[in-house]
């Protein structure tokens, strides 16, 4: 666990002072006994049967496959996107080449906004943050010589998720694939975006419905695609607390769950397809307990306030990434070692799928040989750190009990402000969940500050040293070729296959009908992203930001 000193960490003093005179706490702040005790169940009332259970049983507290990794590992599923269609297309190639089991990709700010890569507000973006994907023809280049009925493939894109999408699909029909056996998620999830990433389009409602058509097309259509990743991630990364992470994600949860059976779907028919995206920080044993207290609430939610009948509809299946905003750029070697505990951390919390962040990313995009690295973390926890070999290792212990309880607790708390506050949108619109973050993020920076949460080689034990690491270079050619194939693209295709197609985008969109299916055709007539965003836009609107005082 994190401790708090309340001196300088290089004085001798602080290591032999007693620990009554040192406060102990988790890394969100919650406090730590220095000992725990069968006690501390009998506190909290502890039951076998209802609070744990065996693996695989409701209410999947230690997991939702009764072999867990003994029957299958997680996914390896490396993060990736930089600069063009080819430079990442290459990238996915390596990571499989050196044993990646699943492909993320990371597209560029001006695709997270649904904008062209010529479009006069990307200028100064192409590929800083991920991959460029402007057209199908950008889709099909990415996706060139990947076997996408082999590999699943996860999307982090949020606001324009249905038109990239689209394009997924699409880029796979035309070489044969059928849409019913595509395999991945789309992240999707733009509740989290209004609350702590800020990367929308829409205003809420409109989005939400977005949202739902792909949640109803997917059911339909696409049995083995998630079409929703909600994610606390990123309101992790803004500066949440480990409880904020998991009680704000599970709130978006209940949202999307109440928009899909107002759409009128089955919750049994949806439900198993939904998945969760989660942090894990550097607090140990905070972390494990934040991954088995989020099954336990997910699948007493999905039974008995939603009346799931099915089991899978009770599961919460999850994919983790250790923390960016833990890297530092001082002594960056030191991030391996941050990445590991918090690897092993979403391992023994029981992850379905795992990206391990690379030594270099608080400085710049990852080198092959970084990602390299981070790779190897995950295959050596796998295959020679013996954590795979039984299936919850830690229940049982009073300190991981105790602490999932309490974890639990305080989730179920913060649902009761959020339902006093009129639901989640409401909440958004008050600014209840801005508010939240950014005091939790102040508080922390100040903790920093004051020394009082060490971060080694930033606020203690430094080193004057330069890194000495190498960096990525991308190809100075990358963003011409893109420009060349985005004009190339709009020269080539039919003017009047785009023409019907985008007006027929229009008009399904101000229908209200399911989009997707009119998104399938625009893409397919080669509309740009940016072309199918303004098309929307003028129908749903343009959401501007709450200013949170």
């Amino acid at each position: 666990m994190s401790q708090q000193f309340a001196g300088d960490p290089h004085d001798p003093r602080y290591r032999s002072a007693p620990p009554e005179q040192r406060e102990f706490t988790t890394i969100s702040g919650e406090p730590v006994r220095q000992t725990y005790t069968p006690a501390d169940l009998a506190a909290i009332g502890f039951d076998y049967a209802r609070d744990l259970n065996d693996p695989g049983h409701f209410p999947f507290t230690r997991g939702v496959h009764e072999t867990m990794y003994r029957g299958k590992l997680w996914t390896m599923r490396m993060f990736a996107g930089f600069g063009s269609a080819e430079e990442t297309n290459a990238r996915f190639r390596y990571l499989l080449e050196h044993g990646e089991t699943g492909l993320s990709i990371a597209f560029d700010l001006p695709t997270l906004y649904g904008r062209d890569t010529d479009d006069p507000l990307a200028a100064g973006e192409f590929g800083k943050c991920g991959v460029a994907v402007a057209s199908l023809a950008d889709m099909e280049i990415l996706l060139e010589g990947i076997p996408l009925d082999e590999v699943t493939t996860s999307m982090t894109i949020n606001g324009p998720a249905a038109a990239i999408w689209a394009m997924y699909i699409a880029a796979a029909e035309r070489r044969g694939i059928p849409r019913a056996q595509l395999r991945g998620t789309l992240q999707n999830d733009i509740l989290k975006e209004f609350t702590a990433q800020n990367e929308y389009i829409f205003p809420p409602a409109p989005s939400m419905r977005l949202v739902t058509d792909t949640i109803e097309f997917a059911t339909r259509e696409m049995p083995l695609w998630n079409s929703i990743s909600i994610s606390g991630y990123h309101i992790r990364e803004a500066g949440s607390t480990a409880t904020e992470e998991l009680a704000f994600t599970l709130a978006d949860g209940i949202a999307y769950v109440e928009a899909a059976l107002e759409r009128g779907l089955d919750i049994d028919a949806f439900a198993p397809r939904l998945s969760f995206f989660f942090n894990c920080h550097n607090d140990f044993f905070e972390e494990i307990a934040k991954f088995r207290a989020a099954r336990r609430i997910w699948a007493r939610l999905m039974r008995d306030r939603f009346g799931a009948k099915s089991e899978r509809s009770c599961w919460m299946r999850f994919h983790t990434q250790t923390a960016g905003c833990s890297l530092t750029a001082q002594e960056p070697e030191n991030n391996i070692i941050r990445t590991t505990i918090q690897a092993l951390a979403g391992v023994l919390g029981g992850t379905q799928s795992l990206h391990t962040n690379s030594l270099d990313e608080a400085l710049a995009l990852p080198s092959d040989w970084a990602v390299r690295i981070a790779l190897r973390t995950q295959q050596i926890i796998a295959y020679e750190s013996g954590v795979t070999n039984a299936v919850d290792p830690l229940a049982g212990s009073y300190m991981v009990e105790t602490l999932t309880h309490e974890m639990e607790q305080r989730v179920l708390a913060i649902f009761a402000e959020i339902e006093a506050l009129g639901g989640v949108i409401p909440a958004i619109e008050q600014g209840y969940f801005q508010r939240r973050i950014a005091d939790s993020a102040y508080a922390y920076e100040q903790a920093l500050s004051d020394q009082r949460k060490i971060v080694v080689g930033v606020n203690a034990f430094r080193s004057d040293e330069e890194p000495h690491i190498p960096f990525l270079n991308m190809d100075p050619k990358g963003e011409e070729r893109q420009l060349e194939r985005l004009r190339r693209v709009r020269a080539e295709r039919d003017p009047h296959a785009w023409a019907l197609a985008l007006e027929r985008l229009e008009r399904v969109t101000a229908a209200r009908e399911n989009v997707m299916p009119a998104l399938i055709d625009a893409v397919n007539a080669y509309a740009t992203l940016g072309e199918i965003t303004n098309t929307m836009r003028a129908v749903l609107g343009e959401h501007r930001a709450l200013v949170v005082v």
